[in-house]
């Protein structure tokens, strides 16, 4: 299986991706605030990279449930400084990869930019900045302009479900099966990207845990995971310190580290092949452990 963004290329099977998040945001709703002035926010993501992440997925505009739209302007002031900076540093060569270090991997690749974001506009200017992916929460929209922008660039595209906007998505989420139409909003918009210009090779499938579910859809999502992973586009999968899985425990964002891993760990074992983290350290050497063990399994 073949993930194209750009110049890019990620042949697959090949040990999972780990994308790990940057908010430049003030009301994200694990980290905030501690990211907004662009220093910041470059130092954490070269941290990110250095523990592993071959994804830095940078976004100006919080989606967490009940989230105001960011305008335009005030998305771009936040998100493309970022982007340069961190084009700059990648290209001189930083970080150091520990990924690469890891016993069995691969050698390590160049670091990706990923831009988080529902606007064509920003879209096409961190593309234009130096970003290879658009990871796009709103994919179920109607209009086409910001597959125009991707298939433009020929940048990859994370395809990701949601019901309803950031602000209504979690006010009574209803599904018959959820993950039979998550599975079929899957196979329409795969056939709606190519007739867009945009090629299988250059989409990546999210089932939006978190986006428009409740606790009981999402853990029925991440239970069918293998229904999403059946060898037509890789599967990426975001459960990081989300609020469901405070739910069952009770714990606050900043404590729900056990359990994203625990979910990262079952999606791999599942066939996801990128997980998106805050913890990107810890995320990268769970999932390499469960590698390790899944690679004696099929033996």
């Amino acid at each position: 299986m073949l993930f194209r963004a750009r110049q890019f290329e990620f042949r697959f099977p090949r040990p999972a991706l780990v994308m790990g998040i940057v908010n430049v945001t003030p009301d994200s709703f694990s980290d905030g605030g501690k990211y907004l002035d662009a220093d910041a926010a470059v130092r954490h993501a070269l941290t990110l990279a250095e523990e592993g992440a071959e994804i830095l997925d940078v976004g100006g505009e919080s989606t967490r449930p009940g989230a105001e739209p960011v305008p335009e302007q005030e998305e771009l002031h936040r998100v493309i400084p970022v982007i340069e900076r961190l084009g700059v540093e990648l290209e001189r060569g930083r970080p150091a990869r520990v990924n690469s270090k890891l016993a069995g991997g691969p050698p390590a690749l160049p670091v990706l930019i990923s831009i988080d974001t529902m606007k064509p506009a920003v879209a096409r200017a961190a593309l234009e900045a130096g970003a290879s992916i658009v990871n796009d929460v709103a994919a179920g929209r109607p209009g086409a302009e910001m597959w125009q922008v991707v298939s433009e660039f020929r940048a990859g595209y994370v395809c990701m479900h949601a019901q309803g906007t950031p602000q209504t998505m979690q006010q009574n989420p209803h599904y018959q099966d959820v993950v039979r139409e998550v599975g079929e909003f899957f196979g329409e918009r795969l056939k709606t990207l190519e007739a867009n210009g945009i090629a299988p090779e250059q989409v990546v499938l999210d089932p939006g845990i978190g986006f428009g579910k409740t606790p009981e859809h999402n853990l029925s999502l991440l239970a069918h995971l293998d229904s999403f992973t059946n060898g037509r586009r890789p599967l990426l999968v975001g459960v990081s310190r989300k609020s469901f899985l405070g739910k069952f425990s009770g714990l606050d964002a900043n404590e729900r580290l056990p359990a994203s891993l625990a979910c990262a760990i079952l999606a791999v074992e599942s066939g996801a092949r990128i997980i998106r983290a805050h913890d990107v350290w810890e995320t990268v050497h769970a999932v390499r452990g469960a590698e390790a063990v899944l690679a004696k399994r099929k033996k």
